[in-house]
């Protein structure tokens, strides 16, 4: 099963991460509307992304809830379909909750730098240090606090778990 080691944080500066990541960006900038449905699944974590009426990816994965770098296995099946996989799954398993985000995709080496505005949640930014074959987590995690630090992004910002999650949480206040 592939693997990516992972770090999700909040971006108290957006703008100044995204300038930071276009300077080490080895592509151009790639804009993406996703929608996220997360489905209610006994372990792990289970998704159907929309990117298009005509595109989209079922995605499971299994990682810790913890803050800092941490490593994700993960499969990815493509659907042409999404709309009627959706109705599937919601058969099948019940809909768990919905995430709705702009992301801003920059590719930097082996990681993918992630800047995604979230509706309901606010802006965030998300590395994802792709695992070569025969690469060991601590190289991941070494790659991925390196970039974390030429982002500019505190240790202090750092979140555990995924986007759903903090939907979840009962609002302070």
């Amino acid at each position: 099963m592939p693997a990516n080691i992972e770090i999700k944080a909040r971006a108290r500066n957006f703008e100044a991460i995204k300038t930071r990541a276009e300077g080490l960006s080895d592509t151009p900038l790639e804009v993406i509307p996703q929608e996220d449905i997360f489905f209610n699944v006994p372990q792990g974590r289970l998704k159907l992304r929309i990117l298009a009426p005509n595109q989209g990816q079922l995605i499971y994965y299994t990682r810790p809830d913890r803050e800092g770098p941490k490593r994700s296995d993960y499969h990815i099946a493509y659907t042409a379909d999404p709309a009627n996989l959706k109705r599937v799954l919601e058969l099948a398993y019940g809909v768990r909750g919905v995430v709705r985000k702009t992301r801003y995709l920059y590719l930097v080496g082996q990681t993918r730098v992630h800047l995604d505005d979230v509706q309901g949640l606010g802006q965030f930014m998300e590395l994802e240090v792709v695992l070569h074959e025969g690469q060991g987590d601590a190289e991941g995690q070494a790659i991925a606090e390196s970039l974390m630090a030429s982002l500019g992004v505190e240790r202090s910002d750092l979140l555990e778990g995924a986007y759903m999650d903090l939907l979840e949480k009962p609002s302070k206040g």
